[in-house]
């Protein structure tokens, strides 16, 4: 089975989480997406970050309905700070039968270069590159960036014609602080446990 890895904080899970995670699963050769949930690193207490298994309930009612969407908390018992390729080594032990690719944005892949052991990780695995709205500046130093490190071309690397989503799960956070009606933004039962718990209403 060939699984795509979608890491993030999850803080709180979205519609255009949801969105980009299904299309890889239903448009791409994927046979499901994990949505993997990053753990708090312990050095970088974060007031807006909620604790780990009220991010994982969340992800795990927005995708409840969705056979080919998974959450895993599979970093949450590994070393910290938490690297992607500790993460693929680990999965890779524990599912020998599995392919594993990687889902990020094409931003993530513009500072890829960066990543620890970046050079065995797109060797090894396929990265799936959804698009993102990037600002004038991003934009700028995407070019610059890509004449240093330009993994356009890589055979691993796919890029998806994916739906463009400029809502962030920051947005959310703050409009909630204000205020504002965030329904339409989360999934219902997302929104429910928001509401009840009161999150991010400080």
């Amino acid at each position: 089975m060939k699984i795509g890895l979608y890491f993030g904080t999850y803080n709180p899970i979205h519609v255009g989480h949801l969105i980009i995670a299904n299309y890889m699963a239903d448009h791409t050769d994927l046979d499901e997406v994990w949505l993997v949930v990053s753990p708090q690193n312990p050095l970088k207490e974060k007031a807006s970050l909620l604790s780990d298994h009220h991010r994982l309930a969340l992800v795990r009612i927005a995708i409840e309905d969705n056979p080919k969407l998974k959450v895993s908390n599979i970093e949450f018992d590994l070393p910290k700070p938490s690297y992607t390729s500790t993460t693929l080594s680990y999965l890779q032990e524990q599912y020998p039968n599995h392919r594993f690719a990687l889902i990020m944005g094409e931003d993530n892949l513009r500072t890829f270069h960066k990543w620890k052991n970046h050079e065995e990780i797109i060797g090894n695995h396929t990265i799936y590159v959804y698009p993102r709205a990037l600002t004038e500046q991003e934009r700028k130093e995407q070019i610059q960036d890509q004449t240093e490190n330009d993994f356009n071309n890589h055979p691993n690397v796919r890029y998806c014609d994916a739906p463009v989503m400029k809502v962030s799960s920051s947005f959310i956070r703050h409009a909630i602080k204000d205020k504002k009606d965030v329904r339409y933004l989360l999934t219902e039962p997302v929104f429910q446990y928001v509401t009840e718990m009161h999150f991010y209403e400080k």
